[in-house]
């Protein structure tokens, strides 16, 4: 790994074999247990659920205390083998007893350090380290867990004391600023009343409930039958009590909504539950150089992010948002982000009033550059891209109706409205800008969406164009940075004219580094290099 030696080079060697070293928490095996049954949650719920038992067949059973066991011994094996200490500018980590391995982790290359505590957790007064540092691909270089809160508290503050002390050796030798982060300021907290706007803006319930159903449906078909058998049970029982009663149709249909109103109010309440348990307590400081976070009711969690490694800006405002007065911004960092998104620190700002946002955002970048000006529109037929592959589901669904149905399908094509309009209105709001080192695109008139990044942090750029977009004389500009998604770039601004896409790409590569270029996971008519 790039910010890890495996293999010191011989003059270091005294040094790592002197360096003091100590082991974890004498329950750390007990987590390390509990976080590797967690991953085997479903297969066990498939056993359990979807097994059989009608043989008398234990083998199930069997190979599931089997298992446990064997990850038994395995957290066991990696307490006694585990061990870390400090050099004067790097974290030392022993492991393994059979094939022993030194690794380093130069206190300068520490992106993150985070701090994470369960219920479990804080009940003993332990608490799990993670160390994330340049070139990890979005996991921990080191992972302890679990040390003593005071000793996790230790390590924290010393990790940070040598990256400061990094920081300012490497700013003495070239002359820069060798700024420290002693006092950082709050920039944001969210009491609870902050928190159930949250929930009541997000759709976090209905996306727990969706991955329940999903989940669930992995059982087998045991669970499927009772599922299906529960739901045409009560369908049953609710069609006789309505007839008991003597329900008209203006009563059936005002028990529906009625029980729609009673599901929406419910996914709700969740989304609200969720939002308390994640963000509870929510603190936002921000120093020098770094950005640290704090949130959680049952897990709590405390993060560091430099502000360097911020790599590209998502802020949202939806119509829910809107009607409470309120925004939220993500970010992308440096690294793929940690496989335990609740650890992370991607919701910068769950939900912040429009003028706090501003405040944070003009610090956040480059000055002058917030809020974002002049606004460019996109190709005049940009609206007709948008409409023209709706349009043509549109008619082959209308079709397919008309075969299957006769006339009465004919009703599908008063769908076209609705998609020209919306193309209209997309193609209407949609805007990039490139101003004091800022690119962003823009889109959305009910729900707004910005995405934008510094110039200077784009690693790639490449111009694209579909045999559609040929025909119109469009292109679209794809930016990558080191934190955009393999599947995604970090920006992309569509149904550009051609000359315009060049040239946006030409200010772009004057401001990028020079070591940028093209992002090869892309393919396209014509792309334009970086260096």
């Amino acid at each position: 790994m790039a910010d890890t030696t495996d293999t010191p080079e011989r003059d270091d060697r005294e040094a790592l074999q002197a360096a003091a070293t100590q082991r974890l928490h004498p329950l750390s095996w007990l987590f390390t247990l509990i976080a590797q049954l967690r991953m085997f949650a479903l297969p066990l719920l498939v056993l359990l659920l979807g097994g059989s038992r009608e043989d008398g067949d234990d083998i199930g059973d069997l190979i599931g205390l089997a298992g446990a066991g064997v990850l038994a011994v395995v957290a066991v094996w990696q307490y006694f083998t585990y061990r870390y200490g400090f050099l004067e500018s790097a974290l030392v980590i022993r492991s393994g007893l059979l094939q022993r391995n030194v690794r380093l982790i130069p206190f300068d290359r520490v992106q993150n350090v985070t701090l994470h505590q369960n219920l479990l957790h804080r009940l003993v007064g332990v608490a799990e380290v993670r160390l994330e540092s340049a070139g990890g691909m979005g996991n921990a270089e080191a992972q302890m867990q679990v040390l003593k809160l005071e000793q996790a508290n230790a390590l924290e503050a010393l990790v940070r004391e040598g990256a400061n002390r990094a920081r300012a050796a490497q700013a003495t030798d070239g002359g820069g600023d060798a700024a420290r982060d002693d006092a950082p300021v709050l920039w944001l907290a969210l009491p609870t009343r902050e928190l159930v706007r949250l929930g009541l803006i997000s759709n976090r319930g209905m996306l727990v409930v969706a991955a329940g159903f999903a989940y669930l449906t992995q059982a087998g078909d045991v669970f499927t039958k009772r599922l299906s058998n529960g739901i045409e049970s009560m369908g049953r029982e609710g069609i006789a009590m309505a007839e008991a009663w003597h329900l008209g149709p203006v009563a059936y249909a005002g028990l529906a909504f009625a029980l729609l109103v009673a599901m929406v109010v419910a996914v709700r309440l969740l989304s609200v539950a969720l939002a308390i348990l994640q963000f509870h307590d929510f603190h936002l400081h921000a120093g020098e150089r770094e950005l640290r976070v704090e949130r959680g009711l049952i897990s709590r969690v405390r993060s560091h992010l430099p502000k360097r490694r911020i790599q590209a800006y998502s802020l949202r405002e939806t119509l829910l948002h809107r009607w409470f007065g309120r925004q939220s911004l993500r970010v992308d960092r440096a690294s793929v982000e940690a496989v335990n998104e609740s650890q992370s620190v991607r919701d910068l700002v769950p939900l912040a009033a429009p003028a706090g946002m501003d405040g944070m955002l003009a610090a956040l970048l480059p000055e002058g550059s917030w809020p974002l000006q002049d606004w460019q529109t996109l190709h005049p037929r940009a609206w007709w891209r948008v409409f023209a592959p709706l349009a043509m589901a549109v008619l082959a669904g209308t079709a397919l109706l008309v075969y299957f149905e006769g006339p009465v399908g004919l009703w599908a094509l008063a769908l076209l409205g609705p998609v020209y309009l919306r193309a209209r209105v997309w193609a209407r709001y949609s805007a990039w800008t490139l101003g004091s080192g800022v690119v962003a695109f823009r889109q959305g008139w009910l729900d707004r969406h910005w995405r934008f990044a510094e110039a200077r942090k784009l690693h790639a750029l490449q111009i694209t164009q579909s045999p559609f977009d040929r025909r119109h004389g469009m292109a679209t500009l794809h930016l990558d940075t080191a934190g955009a998604s393999p599947m995604e770039p970090a920006l992309r601004i569509p149904y550009l004219a051609v000359a315009e896409a060049e040239a946006l790409a030409a200010r772009l590569r004057a401001l990028m580094p020079r070591d940028a270029g093209i992002n090869p996971a892309r393919t396209g008519a014509s792309a334009a290099p970086a260096a």
